[in-house]
């Protein structure tokens, strides 16, 4: 009797539900493979493409499995292997035989210190998960330094800009190497930067931000490499504003809470 039952709930096995987030965060790594291939055969166009599209699968799979209720430690373990390949060893190696192979050793110690700063980032927010005392609420709003996938974008800038530009300035191991040094710093840096999947826009900025948007997808539209390198400057530009925003909500946390006795008033003794 027990055999039995335990073949029939075998035969039962997982959910489709279950196994779709994880056939995303396949796809991503699939994306970000095809990628370095992509780069091994010359072809830097579609390999930053390749990159782009793992970034969408990646903002994917984690949404998808929340929706459907799926969430699972393999799953998010899933994840955080997959990033580092798209969005650490991907973008390093792609840059790498675009430009920094021309720098020799030094240019090959840069392409190394990349995908090493992605992993300390990813090996950090795992932790960070672990931990027994959560953060407050508002914390939510904000990533600890910039995430992997805005990273990878935001170092394949320059090789973007020599796609449009006609001069070979953009691909100069010096540039391409100062955009990998900066943009791992940011990674492993504790600065907050905004986390767009919880923040909130006041009322009276949506319309204007939905203007900002529809220009900045006619652009994309109209041309690509150029609105993606703007988009990725622009990202840049609010990381100032978020540690400011970042450090106005934790000093209102850090103020005490007001007392809900209303002090009695002194009796005067005048009539």
């Amino acid at each position: 009797m027990d055999d039995d039952f335990r073949k029939r709930r075998g035969l039962r096995g997982f959910s489709i539900n279950r196994l779709i987030p994880n056939v995303i965060t396949l796809a991503a790594l699939c994306s970000g493979l095809t990628a370095i291939r992509f780069a091994l055969q010359g072809q830097y166009r579609l390999a930053v493409v390749a990159i782009i599209v793992a970034a969408i699968f990646d903002a994917l799979d984690g949404r998808v499995a929340r929706r459907l209720g799926v969430t699972s430690q393999f799953g998010a373990e899933l994840d955080s292997l997959s990033d580092f390949l798209c969005f650490g060893v991907a973008p390093a190696l792609v840059l790498y035989l675009a430009s920094l192979k021309d720098g020799g050793a030094l240019g090959w110690v840069v392409t190394l210190m990349f995908p090493i700063c992605s992993a300390l980032r990813l090996a950090r927010f795992n932790t960070a998960l672990l931990s027994d005392t959560p953060p407050p609420a508002w914390t939510g709003s904000f990533f600890t330094g910039v995430p992997a996938p805005a990273g990878a974008l935001l170092s394949l800038i320059p090789l973007v800009l020599s796609f449009e530009a006609e001069a070979a300035w953009p691909r100069h191991p010096l540039v391409a190497g100062l955009a990998l040094v900066l943009v791992g710093g940011l990674m492993v840096s504790r600065i907050p930067t905004f986390s767009f999947k919880k923040g909130r826009i006041p009322r009276h900025l949506v319309l204007p931000s939905l203007l900002v948007a529809a220009l900045t997808m006619g652009v994309i539209a109209s041309s690509p490499w150029i609105g993606l390198s703007l988009l990725g400057l622009i990202y840049l530009a609010l990381v100032p504003f978020s540690w400011l925003a970042y450090r106005r909500q934790a000093a209102r946390d850090r103020q005490p809470p007001t007392s809900d006795v209303v002090p009695l008033r002194s009796v005067s003794t005048e009539h």
